[in-house]
């Protein structure tokens, strides 16, 4: 069976928690981890760049010179492609759309798929709870401290809001606090380690068994 041990704030062992294995023993698939990846960064894309057209540059409604009689080559406008300063016939249009369908089951799998790797690699850490009495970065940093968190990367996971860690945290470089209805497989992968109390897990071997 899963078992990941319980600390209290103070760093010291309380217990056990047995663990799911249909939420928290799933075997990995490098495939379809890749290809939720690839959705979630694909749909967080914002399309920036933009090119203006010839018929969107400002200015060129008067023909330069007249058809014929000057010797100089024929044109119809200062903003046609082929002058400085006029329209991009080829360029970025921030009208693309690089959104990807990620069907539900491949997202709860890739998730849970992560969320295992996490706990085979000791990158679950459990606390009793995160309910702090204050909002003190100072009292934060004292509680990584006690966890042996060192200076890995670390997904503040909630399983609702808790103003008082979230406020204490949110300063850290190095500490992304997070609710549990906000969390994807983005977080779990960019993330070294998931601190989070019991109650989440809870939240999650009801919400995916």
């Amino acid at each position: 069976m899963l078992k990941v041990d319980v600390y209290n704030l103070e760093g010291a062992k309380v217990g056990e928690r047995e663990l799911n294995p249909k939420v928290f023993g799933i075997t990995s698939k490098d495939a379809l981890i890749h290809q939720v990846v690839v959705g979630l960064m694909n749909n967080r894309r914002q399309v920036l760049a933009h090119t203006k057209t010839r018929g969107e540059v400002r200015g060129g409604g008067k023909k330069p010179w007249k058809q014929k009689g000057t010797g100089r080559a024929r044109h119809g406008s200062i903003r046609s492609p082929l002058w400085r300063g006029g329209g991009i016939i080829f360029g970025p249009r921030s009208d693309r759309n690089f959104k990807v369908k990620i069907n539900k089951k491949m997202g709860r799998a890739a998730l849970l798929m992560g969320l295992s790797d996490k706990v085979k690699n000791n990158g679950l850490i459990l606390v009793e709870t995160l309910d702090l009495p204050e909002r003190k970065t100072k009292a934060f940093v004292n509680i990584l401290k006690k966890l042996s968190v060192g200076e890995r990367k670390v997904l503040l996971l909630f399983p609702a809001k808790s103003l008082n860690a979230y406020f204490a945290s949110r300063n850290l470089p190095k500490v992304e606090p997070k609710n549990l209805n906000e969390l994807n497989l983005l977080d779990v992968l960019g993330h070294e380690v998931i601190l989070t109390p019991v109650a989440t897990v809870d939240k999650l071997e009801q919400i995916y068994s």
